[in-house]
């Protein structure tokens, strides 16, 4: 029976989850407005949608450090102002302001993303993975968001940079709900003061391969973040219809976001469910920018159940793949810091291509070959296996049937 502690811990992690991808997610239906209005070239705009995810892979190390030194709970606190002061900064007229902004918010994603799976791990840890999918579903409904209201927000506010700025308020939101009700840390007290020399992890290749799964799918991820609606433009949608259907892709990572890790609990391991949703995401893909337009709506059901359950799995390896808090929380930044800054490849990459002249088809092709070599990596961290110290040394074990 869930106590009143868990209860409004998983409120708090849900209502933090809702903000770790608007920032992202609510520039993409607008990069066409945006780049007739500042004139950002394909590769100015491809650095815009790359500067947030290269800025959360490069901050995503030092949440691990910062929770040491002033705690996890505060550490996130500071996480949600920065986000917050970040996505007010980049809507203010100030020429260069809209990167400064889109990185502070990058980098203050990056800290919190990589502090609520060590938490979730902390204060329930025999349904860790479960619960990851539950903050997962919270992300994508976050996405959903961004995507299917940004261009309803200008039309509305009357400019782009107010419907950018508006999402400040759901931050506020959640800081003011974190800072009162936050767990309290002496929980974690015995566990932060033992030392486990997070090199160690780098040495293993069970953290590589988990590393470069998560950099992969999430490549996919912020891509299709960055540029599906823009790729969609160039198909012939109008603005709106491709934020929409950008947005009932996202909506549709819901349904996956939270029933991947079920599935992956009814198998040995996590091998099987981690090939289907990347199937789903290169099916969804080929539909929505190779097959014919009739099939966007299909294209874009599929593709957000492949992307909302490879990201949810892709975060219940993390609690998965160690045996205690600590761990889960070391290994969280090394994977989420070399994950996304490899992630951040991918946009500014579609960026040089538009620039270059490729067409959508041979983006297309390519992303689906990326999706192929993501398969590999899937099949070496989807084994059953996990890293523990208990014997003072970081060895990886394996563990017995999920479910």
């Amino acid at each position: 029976m869930a106590n009143r502690r868990s209860i409004t811990f998983i409120l708090l992690m849900v209502a933090v989850g809702l903000n770790l991808r608007p920032a992202m997610s609510s520039v993409a239906p607008l990069l066409t407005r945006l780049q007739e209005s500042t004139g950002l070239s394909a590769t100015a705009a491809g650095l815009l949608t790359t500067l947030p995810v290269l800025c959360l892979g490069l901050s995503a190390p030092l949440a691990p450090l910062l929770a040491k030194r002033i705690g996890s709970e505060r550490t996130l606190s500071a996480a949600l102002l920065l986000l917050a002061a970040g996505l007010i900064l980049r809507g203010l007229p100030i020429p260069g302001v809209l990167f400064i902004g889109s990185a502070m918010a990058g980098s203050a994603i990056g800290i919190g993303g990589t502090l609520l799976p060590a938490l979730v791990k902390r204060e329930l840890p025999d349904s860790a993975d479960l619960l990851t999918g539950l903050y997962t579903m919270a992300l994508c409904l976050g996405g959903a968001l961004g995507a299917g209201l940004s261009v309803p927000l200008t039309n509305m506010l009357g400019s782009w940079q107010a419907s950018l700025m508006s999402w400040s308020l759901l931050a506020f939101f959640a800081l003011a709900l974190w800072h009162f009700q936050m767990p309290n840390s002496a929980l974690a007290s015995t566990q932060a003061r033992s030392k486990s020399g997070t090199l160690r992890l780098l040495k293993q290749p069970l953290t590589w391969h988990v590393m470069l799964f998560m950099g992969l799918q999430s490549s996919m991820a912020y891509i299709v973040f960055g540029w599906l609606p823009t790729l969609l433009v160039d198909r012939g949608y109008n603005e709106a219809d491709a934020g929409w259907t950008m947005a009932v892709s996202i909506m549709c990572q819901l349904a996956s976001a939270l029933g991947a890790p079920w599935i992956a609990r009814m198998g040995r391991d996590q091998r099987p469910a981690l090939l289907l949703v990347l199937l789903c995401t290169g099916i969804g893909l080929w539909m929505l920018l190779v097959a014919p337009l009739m099939w966007k709506w299909p294209g874009a059901a599929i593709l957000g159940i492949g992307q909302g359950g490879s990201f949810s799995l892709a975060l219940s390896l993390l609690v998965l793949r160690t045996a205690n808090s600590r761990l889960a929380g070391q290994l969280s930044g090394l994977v989420q810091g070399g994950g996304y800054t490899l992630a951040a490849l991918g946009p500014f990459g579609v960026g040089v291509l538009l620039q270059a002249g490729a067409s959508t088809s041979t983006i297309a092709w390519l992303l689906m070959g990326l999706i192929g070599v993501c398969c590999g990596f899937a099949l070496l961290a989807g084994r059953n296996q996990r890293l523990d110290d208990q014997s003072g040394e970081l060895l990886i074990q394996g563990v017995g049937r999920t479910g």
